[in-house]
């Protein structure tokens, strides 16, 4: 039985812009053919239309229903009353030096997650994508985790970050050559295990073949450590597992990762054992960020490969990204080589994660923080500028 946050917000917030029309743009198949029956599609029909939309809307990227040229006219118009075609807000929309590009997008009022696109990772480059807005997992070096959990996103709404990013990519119609984007990673704001549901939805929609077309071989989705969901999860969507894991033993990791407290590394890699279909083709990915004097000895590195014993795995080393407030500081970058090096020794893939977009806070760890205290300091400004106003106007009485 899938376990989630009870956090979803109102019943109509997947409804387009316009109320009376439903937004096409992130709906799964499935809810798409069950809508065009229930506007009274012929029965014969709807399979037919259901693919046509579909098609235009995931392979094609039209934003506009008068740029779907194999449907008539009339039919056209009529979808037209019934649906649209938006992608959110975005608030922000920033390039790193290093290509790295992030955007900030509005899915309602004070509630924005951001979108990440990270070039030259993968067979191209990678998409990291939020799975709630905000996070309750409150992990101790992460300045992502300091933020309150607003809500779950929807599965259109995970759906539209990958549109959103395929815009500004120029990457329509899908192509299976010469993609920018070839990766979709669930490493952004939130927890993915919290929100399975969703996730799930999500996976299935941009992995349509008459779609975006992501092969879930190319899609992963990182967890803190949601044990009882694990498995679920692979059963669900097919995708690769990455897990959160930055500790060998449960003293610390209780530290660095509250949510041990709850499901212990025993139970963790229980659960990471029975995830299906693990082998030399399918690893499961540990990530694992470097700590200044906390997690980063050299006998760590050997309870680390002890940990790992018998898991298929590669291990990511993320050079820690400081943010203000922080107590940690990184690891020297001698000592991150020479961990890897013990971890590579064993036969282990254990690359350095390069930081990536810290110019414009989109380095792990980072998102949407400095977004939130840029409006916390807007607000205070309008609220102080509202009140000198006022102070102004009773002077003057």
């Amino acid at each position: 039985m899938t376990q989630s946050l009870d956090i979803s917000h109102a019943a109509n917030a997947d409804r387009a812009s316009n109320p009376s029309k439903l937004n096409l743009a992130g709906m799964g198949f499935d809810t798409l053919r069950e809508t065009l029956i229930a506007r009274g599609i012929e029965p014969k029909k709807v399979n037919m239309r259901a693919r046509q939309l579909w098609r235009w809307v995931y392979h094609y990227g039209v934003r506009d229903f008068s740029g779907m040229t194999d449907i008539a006219k009339v039919q056209r118009a009529e979808f037209e009353e019934w649906f649209e075609l938006e992608r959110p807000d975005i608030t922000e929309a920033l390039v790193s030096v290093d290509g790295t590009r992030k955007w900030l997008i509005e899915y309602g009022p004070n509630t924005e997650a951001e979108t990440v696109f990270i070039p030259d990772v993968g067979r191209a480059g990678a998409l990291c994508v939020s799975s709630q807005v905000g996070c309750t997992l409150n992990c101790s070096f992460c300045h992502t985790g300091t933020q309150k959990l607003v809500r779950n996103l929807t599965a259109p709404e995970i759906v539209r970050q990958v549109m959103v990013a395929r815009d500004a990519l120029e990457e329509w119609p899908t192509s299976n050559e010469n993609r920018k984007l070839t990766n979709i990673v669930f490493m952004g704001m939130g927890e993915p295990l919290y929100n399975l549901d969703n996730v799930a939805e999500a996976i299935d929609t941009i992995s349509h073949n008459e779609g975006i077309s992501f092969g879930r071989r190319r899609i992963t989705v990182s967890t803190a450590g949601v044990a009882p969901l694990i498995p679920e999860l692979g059963r669900r969507t097919n995708a690769m597992l990455a897990i959160s894991l930055h500790a060998t033993n449960d003293d610390l990791r209780n530290e660095l990762v509250p949510l041990n407290k709850k499901y212990n590394l025993k139970e963790l890699f229980d659960a990471i054992r029975q995830y299906p279909d693990l082998g030399n083709s399918k690893k499961v990915t540990f990530e694992y960020v470097m700590l200044k004097g906390v997690n980063d000895s050299m006998a760590e590195a050997k309870d680390l490969l002890r940990l790992l014993k018998g898991v298929p795995a590669k291990i990511n080393l993320i050079p820690f990204n400081p943010w203000p407030g922080t107590n940690y500081e990184c690891s020297d970058w001698e000592t991150i080589e020479t961990f890897a090096e013990v971890l590579n020794r064993a036969g282990y893939s254990a690359p350095i994660r390069t930081p990536r977009g810290r110019d414009i806070l989109a380095a792990c760890g980072q998102l949407r923080s400095e977004s939130v205290k840029q409006r916390a300091s807007e607000r205070r400004k309008a609220e102080l500028a509202a009140k000198a106003a006022e102070a102004e106007g009773t002077a003057a009485e």
